[in-house]
């Protein structure tokens, strides 16, 4: 199967120019659902991995250190230009979500929005985000999983070799990733399309 950061690198800079417009509209409540249920406090350090075009900026509070990461250079511009056109100071870096180039227990909240899906490796993306979470830290995320109760079916197996060539996974299962990763899961909630997308909120 065809996953590999050189090959998302590529298709999401093909994807760059039109991500907002395919993706903008139709995510905006799961994103705003999974941020609200952050524990949001004034002078947070926050990170935004695999952050895309910066669509989870308008639903994270004002009066934060934000840092924005993601593998592809023009959706990093394009994030760039939209925390100026909110008037955020964002600090916006290209880089690969398992080498974050941060120290360790530097953050309160790592948000790993639409991601875990789509890495080759989530289970080492989900461990530098507990590397460089504080204890007690938050982890949000939101992404498309399949249920924790049941493993994939052919036929969803058989989708997925497609869906995973364009775009993303849907046969991973996210509670074993986050607690294999050392994370405790608080909340765990359906926000799209019958529970294929899941809002979770994890700490370290």
């Amino acid at each position: 199967m065809l996953n590999t950061t050189t090959w998302n690198r590529l298709r999401y800079s093909a994807y760059a120019p039109f991500y907002d417009a395919v993706v903008s509209r139709a995510l905006r409540r799961p994103r705003r659902v999974a941020l609200s249920n952050v524990d949001w406090e004034p002078g947070m350090r926050i990170l935004l991995v695999g952050a895309g075009t910066g669509l989870d900026l308008p639903f994270i509070p004002h009066g934060l250190e934000i840092h924005l990461t993601d593998l592809t250079p023009g959706m990093v511009r394009r994030a760039s230009a939209r925390a100026e056109r909110y008037q955020r100071d964002v600090a916006c870096h290209v880089m690969d979500a398992t080498q974050l180039l941060y120290p360790d227990e530097h953050f309160d909240v790592v948000v790993m929005h639409l991601i875990l899906a789509v890495m080759p490796c989530p289970e080492q993306g989900l461990t530098e985000a507990y590397r460089v979470l504080k204890p007690g830290g938050q982890l949000c995320v939101m992404d498309k999983f399949q249920p924790d109760d049941q493993p994939s079916g052919w036929g969803r197996r058989a989708v997925n070799i497609l869906t995973s060539f364009i775009a993303t996974d849907i046969t991973r299962q996210a509670t074993p990733m986050l607690q294999h990763a050392g994370f405790r899961i608080q909340r765990d909630e359906p926000v799209l399309m019958s529970g294929l997308f899941r809002a979770l909120l994890a700490v370290k």
